[in-house]
């Protein structure tokens, strides 16, 4: 059965934090899918440091109990040629890529998935000059995630052909695959529903209207169309709506923002709001609901999770045509699709160059951005005002909805087509040509080369196979060892720690040298060729202190 190593660090899947961010919630949501649904008997974890990985451990034991955890180092990527494949929480599988080019390209697979593809575009450039191979993949989670990824792939391309004469740049391969959900999480008893909207001061044929999410203007969705389109539909609808916001706030500036901005542009609308980064919150909230909506405006969402998290609670949907809303919402089956609008290309590349320069942030640049996307605020107000007017409505909506997040969206669909990737990359690598194989002797990364390749004409010389060396004059094996161990002590000699051969190589290399001295091939050839280039290292270590030296005196050249 495929599988693949899960590249694991906190940062990526843990939801427990006060900067919570969709990428979070995603990761671990997909982590605790893929150990339900996976059928695995065992699960890879590729880690910096076994510290990391108590998160990794603990969920798999509470998901998938009686299921072995097996740790693979990242310093030591040639040992997941066992599992044959590599997931990363991100599209960045360049780096990846360049240290497996030293190694066995065929060793493994390389699979990442996009997330927010705006705020680094010079990073999705990156999987076009990278060694990547036919049997690597980005997964994107919506068709516009992929055009997005491909707006900067294809020109970049074109531009490298023309400026190298370049015959072909290969693309990566981008299948799409959905984020999933837990859907069984949305079901709630009706007893459940009456609390929520008890706590919350919701009564007998009102509305409540809810939105999930980071609460922030710049960065995730501009309130006021919701704002404004709300206080239509009370209007025009004469009901008592309360809007639920359940999200958090960067900084008090924008919480002031929010609130005085729901006052000023909703009156008529209570507006309640909620720290969603508590998880009583954003598991049990959806009940309290009668409609979800998101009405987001900003570049940096590509799939967006929260719609599909609402029609698996049964709620419909009042979202924008936007991104990846267009492919899990149905307009007018699910709930409704609000129209957007966008400037013409080119109509922005300032936008872009000053984000390059420095002169804007990423928050400004999204923004900005966010400021010339238009939302359709007539066509939000009658959405609201059609749903908040007809419970069968809603209640048919909602049950469109609950079916299709069963059906597409719940893990049980989703982890399949995963393994099915990794699959089907397993059997590419199988057949298909290697692209530009690493030369015996040469860097894997050219841009990350050998310190001791790239300065090799810094020194006198180069510790050669021929050079022959010797202890220092009258130091016997045992001083020699002692006062290594002194130095390797010292914390000036710090650095030094983990990067020497073993005790027992030094102690082999150190009775050989008595006089004349051994050549460095000898010396090297007294350990197994695994630990051969530790043992170089170590002799010129001890030369660096004086405790070996050249049988013939070195002699500086010339400038």
């Amino acid at each position: 059965m495929s599988n693949a190593a899960i590249y694991f660090h906190p940062e990526g899947y843990e939801t427990a934090r006060t900067d919570l961010k969709g990428r979070h919630v995603a990761g671990e949501s997909f982590l605790i899918g893929f150990f339900r649904h996976s059928n695995l008997d065992s699960f890879a974890c590729h880690v910096d440091h076994p510290d990391l990985a108590p998160l990794f451990v603990d969920l798999a034991a509470r998901h998938a109990p009686g299921r072995r955890v097996a740790l693979y180092p990242t310093s030591e990527p040639s040992k997941l040629a066992a599992v044959g494949c590599l997931f990363v929480p991100g599209p960045s599988i360049d780096h990846f890529a360049w240290r497996r080019r030293s190694r066995d390209q065929r060793g493994y697979s390389l699979c990442g998935v996009t997330h927010t593809t705006s705020e680094s575009p010079d990073n999705l450039g990156a999987l076009a000059t990278a060694p990547l191979q036919p049997w690597d993949a980005v997964i994107c989670t919506s068709q516009a995630a992929r055009s997005s990824v491909e707006a900067v792939l294809r020109p970049y391309a074109e531009y490298l052909r023309d400026r190298l004469g370049a015959a072909e740049v290969p693309m990566p391969n981008l299948p799409v695959v959905p984020l999933g959900v837990d859907t069984d999480a949305f079901r709630f008893d009706p007893s459940v529903r009456a609390a929520e909207r008890a706590a919350l001061g919701i009564g007998e044929g009102e509305v409540a209207v809810l939105f999930m999410g980071r609460l922030s203007f710049h960065a995730k969705a501009h309130p006021l169309p919701m704002y404004l389109a709300l206080e239509q539909a009370a209007r025009l609808t004469g009901k008592r709506i309360h809007l639920i916001q359940a999200g958090w706030f960067g900084n008090d500036a924008i919480a002031a923002a929010f609130t005085e901005g729901a006052r000023r542009y909703c009156p008529s609308v209570n507006a309640i709001f909620l720290d969603g980064r508590k998880p009583e919150v954003r598991s049990r909230v959806w009940a309290a609901a009668d409609l979800f909506t998101s009405l987001v405006d900003n570049v940096q969402e590509t799939f967006g999770i929260t719609p599909v998290e609402a029609m698996a609670a049964g709620l419909p949907c009042v979202v924008t045509d936007w991104n990846g809303y267009r492919e899990t919402v149905r307009h007018g089956v699910d709930g409704f699709r609000v129209p957007t609008v966008l400037p013409p290309p080119g109509a922005g590349a300032d936008l872009a160059d000053r984000y390059a320069a420095g002169l804007d942030s990423y928050d400004h640049y999204i923004g900005r951005t966010s400021q010339i996307t238009a939302v359709d605020v007539q066509a939000a107000a009658e959405a609201y005002a059609r749903l908040a007017a007809d419970e069968g409505l809603r209640r048919r909506m909602g049950e469109a909805g609950r079916a299709r997040a069963a059906a597409l969206f719940d893990w049980r669909a989703i982890i399949p087509q995963y393994l099915e990737i990794w699959r089907q990359l397993a059997d590419i690598r199988r057949h298909a040509p290697e692209r530009a194989p690493c030369a015996p002797g040469k860097d894997g990364n050219p841009l990350r080369p050998d310190p001791l390749r790239m300065f090799q004409a810094y020194p006198t010389r180069v510790l050669e196979p021929g050079l022959r060396l010797v202890r220092a004059d009258g130091a016997t094996r045992t001083a020699v060892g002692n006062a290594l161990a002194a130095l390797q002590a010292d914390p000036l000699n710090s650095p030094a720690r983990g990067i020497l051969s073993p005790a027992a190589d030094l102690v082999l290399a150190l009775d050989a040298l008595d006089p004349p001295g051994r050549t460095v091939d000898d010396l090297a050839a007294l350990v197994p060729p695994e630990r051969q280039l530790l043992l170089l290292r170590s002799l010129v270590h001890l030369m660096k202190f004086g405790l070996l030296r050249t049988v013939e005196p070195l002699v500086a050249r010339e400038a």
